[in-house]
C-alpha cells in the first residue's frame, strides 16, 4: 500500500490518501474502512442528456465523488471493494444525497477521513504501508568478503544492506591477515542483521552461501553472542536456517527460495506465531483453566485486574457496525499494552482467526489465576454468547 498523503489532528480527527498495489492492500482497506466514515475516489457515472428536440441520450463520464458509506462489500475474486453510499460534496453530474457505489480497485487511490482515527486503524495503516512490517523472512547471501541482507515480504525482497569487505589472501606460514579480514567482514555482516531484522516480526533467518562460508558465519555469531551477551540472537538461535547459494549476490535468493526445505519453512511462517498462540491457549485452558478464558465479559474483566499476559482478537471484531463496541475493543487493545501484556490480532481469513472466532473473537492468557471468573461462569454464559455474536455481525 502506498501512503499518499496523512493528515490527523491531536482531536484524532483526519484523513489519509492511499493506493491499494497488490491484493493484500485491498484486504487492509476493508479492514480501515467502517460505515460512516466518507471516502473520495474517481467512478464512473451513467449520466442522461436531453436534446432541444426532448430525445435523451446517456453517456458515462468519469467524475471525483465523495459518499459517507453504508455498506462495504469485499469481492475477494475480483479483488474489489465495493463501497455505497450518498454522495456527500457538490459534483456537477451527481446530486448532493444521491446514492451511488464507488469501486475502489487495485492502482486506484482513495481518500479516507474518519469522524476519529483510533490506534488500531492508524496500526493497520503502519503496517500495511511499511513493508518491513510484514516482512517475516530474512535472508543473508553470503560469500568471503561480500553479503547481501534481505527482507522478504508476501510480494518482494527489500536489500537492506550490501557489505563489502577486502579480505587478504591466505599466505604460506601465515594467515593470520586472512583471518582478521573475515572476522572483520562476519563481524560487519552480524551487525547489520542485529540492525535490520526485526525478530519480533521475522520468523525464518536463512544464511545462504558457496562453501562453508555460512557455517563459518553461524559459528562466529553464536560465539561472539554468548561473549557479549546479544540476548536478541541467543533467544532466536531456532530461526536460522543454514542454505546452499552459489554466490553472496542478490540474484543468489532465487535459487535460495526454490529449496524444498526452504519452502516448507516459509509457507510455516505466515500467521505461524498466531497458531502457536492459539495452541497455547488450547493448552492452558486443559491444565489451569484459571489462566485462561475467551469471551468479551470474562476478558475486560481480567482486563480491569490487568492480569493478561496475552490477548487474542480477532480482526472481525474492529469492523463491527456499532461504534461504542469497536471503541470498546479498541480500549481493550490498549489497556492490555499499557499494563505490559502482548496483544496478537488474528486475520479472519487465516485459518486460525477462523478458530478464534469459534471461542467469540476474543480470548485471553492470563499472569496469575482468577478462580474468581472460573466462578461466575454460570451467569456469564449469555455473556460469552453474546460475545461470538460481536465477531458474527458482519
Amino acid at each position: 500500500m502506498k501512503l499518499l498523503g496523512k493528515y490527523v489532528d491531536k482531536g484524532m480527527q483526519g484523513n489519509v490518501t492511499l493506493m491499494p498495489e497488490e491484493s493484500e492492500d485491498m484486504w487492509h482497506a476493508y479492514n480501515l474502512i467502517a460505515e460512516g466514515d466518507s471516502v473520495r475516489s474517481t467512478t464512473i457515472r451513467k449520466v442522461q442528456n436531453e436534446t432541444a428536440t426532448g430525445s435523451s441520450t446517456s453517456s458515462r463520464v468519469r467524475t471525483t465523488l465523495t459518499i459517507a458509506v453504508e455498506t462495504i462489500d469485499f469481492d475477494t475474486q475480483a479483488c474489489v471493494l465495493r463501497l455505497k453510499g450518498r454522495n456527500i460534496e457538490e459534483n456537477p453530474y451527481v446530486k448532493m444525497g444521491a446514492y451511488h457505489t464507488l469501486d475502489l480497485e487495485l492502482n486506484r487511490k482513495f481518500e479516507l477521513r474518519k469522524p476519529e482515527w483510533d490506534t488500531i486503524a492508524l496500526e493497520r495503516i503502519e503496517m500495511a504501508c511499511d513493508p518491513t512490517q510484514s516482512a517475516d523472512v530474512a535472508a543473508v547471501v553470503m560469500q568471503e568478503g561480500l553479503a547481501h541482507v534481505c527482507l522478504i515480504t508476501a510480494s518482494m525482497t527489500l536489500v537492506r544492506s550490501k557489505i563489502e569487505v577486502s579480505i587478504p589472501r591466505k599466505r604460506k606460514g601465515s594467515v593470520q591477515q586472512h583471518e582478521k579480514g573475515l572476522a572483520k567482514f562476519y563481524e560487519q555482516v552480524m551487525q547489520s542483521i542485529l540492525r535490520h531484522v526485526n525478530f519480533d516480526v521475522v520468523k525464518c533467518v536463512l544464511i545462504a552461501s558457496p562453501g562453508f562460508v555460512r557455517d563459518q558465519f553461524h559459528d562466529y555469531m553464536f560465539q561472539q553472542a554468548v561473549k557479549m551477551d546479544y540476548k536478541l540472537l541467543l533467544d532466536n538461535k531456532s530461526k536460522f536456517m543454514l542454505v546452499h547459494a552459489s554466490s553472496g549476490f542478490k540474484h543468489s535468493l532465487k535459487e535460495v527460495l526454490q529449496d524444498p526445505a526452504v519452502v516448507a519453512k516459509m509457507s510455516d511462517t505466515k500467521a505461524a506465531g498466531e497458531v502457536k498462540a492459539l495452541e497455547q491457549f488450547y493448552m492452558m485452558l486443559q491444565c489451569e483453566p484459571a489462566k485462561a478464558f475467551y469471551g468479551k465479559k470474562h476478558v475486560l474483566r481480567a482486563a480491569e485486574s490487568q492480569a493478561i499476559e496475552m490477548l487474542l482478537i480477532s480482526d472481525n471484531l474492529f469492523r463491527c457496525q456499532d461504534v461504542n463496541l469497536r471503541k470498546e475493543y479498541v480500549t481493550l487493545v490498549e489497556s492490555v499494552r499499557d499494563a505490559g501484556g502482548e496483544v496478537k490480532i488474528f486475520s479472519s481469513m487465516h485459518i486460525s482467526g477462523e478458530q478464534l472466532a469459534q471461542l467469540t473473537g476474543v480470548a485471553a492468557l492470563l499472569r496469575f489465576p482468577m478462580p474468581e471468573l472460573e466462578d461466575s461462569d454460570d451467569d456469564d454464559d449469555e455473556d460469552g454468547a453474546a460475545g461470538g455474536d460481536d465477531s458474527d455481525s458482519d
